[in-house]
């Protein structure tokens, strides 16, 4: 069973009732984007705007269009799969995730609107438990740091896409200077707040690793700057969450790194080649 204790947490404080992470958190778990960083308002209601903006922008990468079958892997409480079923129709939209407890609360949560189908699904990321050829899209917003082989991943996604289709995800994306502190996570250490991260990807990384599946790369976006106001959130709510000192540092050197432009926050979208390519 992958540990992921935030989660946990999140969990937790949603079962008690807490308004501030029911509001914040209760759809997308994820960080936000806000266009005008400078701006940025600070509210749980302000905050889940953000995540939902995070969600459209990967949405965008993946060209989702109208009567689209889109997979949503590690959907969480399927925020991004309602966000789908709210702006577009004849969808055919699928979450899937390796923890039964997010999938319950997705379940709950999202009703396909007339001319939608949804389904939530338990499975792994890296052996996709679908047909080849199967959808239009697939998107992963930030979770592809969880899974257990990135390329195994690209290699499932691949098999799963229609030609031409497309993949999208967003990701911490680390530079050279910061690889060595990353080597905890590409040996498998490590396992705190946030679960297991594997933050050694770099941007020439995600270049050869999609070359190697077969995609070509259409969108690689640094959004790291519309993305920092999150932290300054997490640092005014966070205490809903009661979190520990751990994850107090956990959460603070990801924000010292990325201010330091030492952890890029990406967002990509590749496109299967046509025909039998």
């Amino acid at each position: 069973m992958i540990k992921l204790p935030y989660f946990d947490a999140l969990l937790a404080s949603l079962e008690r009732g807490d308004p501030v992470v029911e509001r914040a958190f209760g759809r997308h778990v994820h960080w936000g984007y806000w266009p005008e960083p400078q701006a940025a308002e600070l509210t749980p209601e302000a905050f889940a705007a953000a995540a939902e903006a995070l969600t459209r922008e990967v949405c965008r990468a993946a060209a989702i269009g109208d009567g689209q079958r889109v997979l949503d892997a590690g959907c969480g409480f399927g925020g991004t799969v309602a966000s789908l079923n709210e702006n577009h129709a004849y969808m055919d939209l699928c979450g899937l995730n390796i923890d039964r407890r997010q999938l319950r609360r997705a379940r709950r949560q999202v009703a396909a609107r007339p001319g939608n189908r949804i389904c939530f699904v338990a499975g792994d990321a890296c052996a996709l438990p679908f047909a080849d050829r199967s959808f239009d899209a697939v998107v992963a917003v930030e979770c592809i740091f969880h899974f257990p082989d990135r390329r195994r991943f690209f290699a499932e996604a691949r098999r799963v896409l229609k030609p031409g289709g497309r993949l999208a995800l967003s990701d911490f994306v680390s530079t050279a200077p910061l690889l060595p502190v990353t080597l905890w996570s590409r040996l498998g250490i490590g396992g705190g707040f946030y679960g297991r991260c594997d933050l050694s990807y770099t941007r020439g990384g995600y270049r050869r690793l999609a070359e190697a599946a077969g995609f070509v790369v259409e969108t690689e976006r640094d959004i790291t700057a519309g993305t920092l106001p999150t932290y300054s959130f997490l640092r005014r709510f966070g205490g809903a969450l009661q979190v520990d000192a751990a994850a107090i540092a956990e959460t603070g050197f990801a924000e010292l790194v990325s201010r330091l432009r030492l952890l890029r926050y990406m967002i990509y979208g590749f496109r299967a080649p046509d025909g039998n390519g």
